[in-house]
């Protein structure tokens, strides 16, 4: 029902390729059966609409069938990878995960009941509405790793506008809002998620080579360190035609320098929250600091010097925090910015500055 949008462009795309996971490709054909396949698992296990459930596992075939199944079955999701494995008794306790699927290295998925009643009243409100959620944890760079609680339907409206079929390199992670964004765009364009098995600077460049990748959402860390390592003299990527970036400030000189480099590829800055999603942006130009944010569905005030955005994809609040909405339902970012008409220069973070 959730992604029946999503299964008819995977219908009508039935002989492309979906994803690309070690090497091997699945097709958008294999993904539907795969879909349905993990239902019917779903199903067999008796697993509820609504409940919380632990997905611990990053960018894979399985991993994506999976999501979606679950998506479609109503079951409020928590995406965990290898990343945070220190971490994840933490998170399922502050989630209240009552059962967890874990995904092999050879793609193979276990599902396991924890025997943990979800009783928080924002997961009961995404459960009365009979919808999908998702639960996002913040990095914590700043202390203690927030929950950000979305209902999954509001999450999915924008990818019902057909956009640009890309294939595309899934660097930012699967329990990252960046690359949960990007799994969506993909597929619902029909274009190819190309999976990497770390996101080395070599690595990448030899996955945009063999799998003539065309856009790479990443950060400007990376963008910095594919620029010292030198690794894109070694491979021909002459397929690439976008790098998004965002997640970060990027330098100026790092900007002008990949600008110098790769004068054909447009180079296009995001922004986007765990807590609203990504906003659509468009950048002044390629070797441009200046970014115009927003989109069908956001909206964006500045308040002495601090960006503001109002989403209807905002989350519904934290899980192990107070909400951070003002009255009128405006989201303070933290991030100062300046502001030239229409166009951001986004500064950072106010406690960084």
């Amino acid at each position: 029902m959730h992604i029946d949008f999503l299964r008819d462009v995977f219908r009508r795309s039935s002989d492309k390729e979906a994803v690309v996971w070690l090497d091997q490709t699945s097709s958008y054909a294999w993904l539907v059966d795969a879909v349905e396949t993990w239902t019917g698992f779903l199903r067999d296990r008796r697993l509820a609409p609504g409940t919380v459930v632990s997905l611990e596992a990053d960018f894979s075939p399985t991993a994506i069938a999976l999501l979606l199944a679950l998506v479609n079955e109503g079951a409020i999701i928590v995406p965990l990878t290898p990343s945070v494995e220190a971490k994840k008794p933490e998170f399922r306790k502050i989630a209240q995960v009552e059962a967890t699927i874990s995904i092999s290295g050879d793609d193979r998925a276990q599902l396991v009941n924890t025997g943990v009643e979800a009783t928080h009243e924002l997961i009961a409100g995404v459960r009365s509405a009979g919808h999908p959620g998702l639960v996002l944890f913040s990095s914590g760079s700043t202390g203690t790793s927030k929950a950000a609680i979305h209902d999954f339907v509001p999450l999915l409206e924008k990818f019902k506008v057909p956009r640009h079929s890309l294939r595309t390199l899934t660097f930012l992670l699967f329990d990252h809002i960046g690359g949960v964004n990007t799994l969506l765009y993909v597929l619902s364009n029909a274009g190819c998620v190309v999976t990497v098995p770390n996101r080395s600077p070599d690595l990448v460049c030899a996955a945009i080579e063999k799998h003539r990748v065309q856009l790479l959402p990443t950060s400007p860390t990376f963008i910095n360190l594919l620029l010292a390592s030198e690794a894109y003299r070694h491979h021909d990527l002459s397929s690439l035609e976008v790098v998004t970036y965002g997640t970060e400030v990027m330098p100026a000189s790092t900007l002008e320098r990949f600008h110098r480099l790769f004068p054909r590829v447009r180079l296009q800055q995001t922004y986007g929250l765990s807590e609203v999603g990504i906003l659509r942006a468009q950048s002044r130009s390629a070797d441009s600091l200046w970014v115009k944010v927003g989109g069908d569905g956001f909206e964006t005030r500045i308040v002495d010097g601090m960006l503001q955005i109002r989403a209807r994809s905002a989350m519904l609040g934290y899980l192990n925090a107070p909400s951070p909405f003002t009255a009128d339902g405006w989201l303070p970012t933290g991030d100062a910015v300046d502001v030239d008409g229409e166009y951001l220069r986004i500064r950072g973070r106010q406690s960084e500055l």
